[in-house]
């Protein structure tokens, strides 16, 4: 069952780039009546003005996200249609899924949109498809911040204590170094002959707060920030990236053998670091239900009076005392689901969603309105030099004119610069690209978590578990597989093989 909306904000963005376009207030009026009709509260509403749905130029609309998370007041976001909540579905796939995740729902006033199988499939998919393919984009990210440190530049975040960063000017652009602070370079030096002389980190702690010295980001000194400091290789110029050194590669504040007695000490006093517990994932979380009461059921674990930890789903309904649904085993019952997941993919499957989800991202590159309007205005432009230039051969102001084309010039390319950005954040997906991935779904390692979620994500639509069958509904035509006589006969089988699959409302296995 689905969580209710109750609590609501509204979300209006008006961009400068069209000139038609409604009006804040008309957008707002239309989200209110909306909110009106459906007994919505509205909580709080958020405002960009005068930006494109380019996600990262939207501080509002990033506050709204970053507030599903950390404040937690409202249920659903409402917006006067879903293109000013992002530009295309590719960006609304990947910010409805977090905003999923945080139990918030997007709703469009103006658009009669439910969440269909089929508008949830392509949505998961894509969603998948951004996670697989930017793997790529990773290794290209990654490979650029190899060769920065190789050749000594900074790759940004907080620079180490002592130093400063300073531009460096290229060819054609700009890269970042960092170069030896005089006024926090001594400090450094002083905490590492401190420590060379054996002071214990409490004391070396004690002294530089006492003298006022801040870390890089401000603070007081810690233990942690003092155990970074003396590990930290870019004080004797080497340069690190993905566990490789780049030695000489940035100026050095310390000499190599004052680093390495330090090296010494800090062994000799090194602690083993807590064992910390792996954190069970429950795939099937927003997707369970109990056949009996409806309730969602929920992951949770209980230790056997062997001291075994046992992973499994009960019912919210419970937990309520609503209900007397018996709890499943977690790997069970996601091993089932996977499983039938894995079957859905056939060829013929594999064409149609391929084919499906072609067709709706060229669609809807084809109705992009901003890259419409930028190609309007380029067009414009082209026209406006012409005639400037005709104008300049017949010997008319040429000061002025020469001005007025160097200025139509460089407009042009901002807009020429504009319009290859948005381009490139369009879904161009190909069916071969589509079908790849759907292809590497179906022959994947059936025991990746990371493969596991996917398949459910995008595939699983819900699932209720009745005391005599297993109710699977896919995102594909809300196709829906029934597993009763065949499933219990194998739960049956296995239950006497394993007591631990079902366990009783205590957490405790069945004897």
């Amino acid at each position: 069952m689905e969580k209710e909306i109750v609590n609501v904000v509204l979300y209006a963005r008006f961009s400068s780039s069209k000139q038609n376009e409604t009006s804040i207030e008309a957008q707002l009026k239309e989200c209110k009546a909306y909110c009106k009709r459906n007994n919505y509260t509205i909580v709080g509403t958020y405002i960009d003005k005068a930006v494109s749905a380019r996600s990262d130029k939207r501080p509002q609309f990033q506050k709204m996200i970053a507030d599903s998370i950390n404040n937690k007041k409202f249920d659903g976001i409402v917006v006067y249609q879903l293109d000013r909540f992002a530009r295309n579905r590719y960006d609304s796939a990947i910010y409805k899924a977090k905003l999923k995740k945080n139990g918030v729902k997007v709703l469009s006033a103006k658009e009669n949109i439910t969440d269909d199988a089929s508008g949830i499939l392509i949505e998961s998919l894509l969603e998948g498809m951004a996670e697989y393919y930017s793997a790529e984009l990773s290794q290209k990210v990654k490979r650029n911040l190899k060769l920065n440190s190789e050749h000594g530049y900074f790759n940004g975040g907080y620079h180490p204590l002592g130093y400063k960063v300073v531009d460096v000017d290229l060819d054609t652009y700009k890269k970042r170094k960092l170069e030896i602070d005089p006024i926090t370079a001594p400090i450094v030096k002083e905490i590492f002959e401190m420590r060379a002389n054996d002071t214990n980190i409490e004391d070396i702690v004690d002294y530089l707060n006492s003298k006022g010295y801040k870390t890089v980001r401000g603070k007081e000194f810690k233990k942690t920030s003092l155990d970074r400091i003396l590990r930290n290789k870019k004080y004797i110029g080497t340069n690190f990236y993905n566990d490789k050194d780049f030695p000489n590669t940035i100026p050095a504040i310390i000499d190599i053998q004052l680093f390495n007695k330090v090296q010494e000490i800090v062994a000799k006093y090194k602690y083993a670091p807590s064992v910390s517990k792996a954190k069970e994932e429950y795939i099937l979380t927003t997707k369970l239900f109990c056949g009996k009461c409806k309730e969602m059921m929920t992951g949770t674990c209980g230790t056997s009076q062997t001291g075994k930890i046992y992973y499994y789903y009960i019912c919210n309904g419970v937990k309520k005392k609503i209900c007397k649904r018996k709890t499943i085993q977690k790997h069970y019952i996601e091993d089932i689901v996977v499983n039938k997941c894995r079957e859905l993919l056939t060829n013929k499957t594999i064409n149609t969603i391929a084919n499906k989800v072609y067709d709706i991202c060229q669609n809807e590159n084809s109705q992009n309105a901003l890259i419409k309007a930028l190609e309007s205005q380029i067009k414009k432009l082209h026209k406006n030099i012409e005639n400037l230039i005709i104008a300049l051969e017949n010997g008319q102001n040429v000061d002025l004119i020469n001005e007025r084309l160097t200025q139509k010039r460089m407009e042009l390319n901002k807009v020429e610069t504009q319009l290859e950005e948005e381009k490139l954040k369009l879904v161009n997906l190909t069916k071969e690209q589509i079908i790849f991935f759907l292809t590497e779904l179906k022959n994947k390692n059936a025991n990746s978590l990371k493969y596991k979620k996917m398949l459910v994500n995008i595939f699983v639509n819900r699932i209720y578990l009745y005391d005599d069958k297993l109710e699977i509904i896919f995102n594909i035509g809300e196709s829906t597989v029934t597993l009763n006589e065949d499933l219990l006969k194998e739960i049956d089988t296995n239950l006497k093989k394993d007591p631990s699959l079902f366990f009783n409302k205590l957490g405790q296995p069945y004897k």
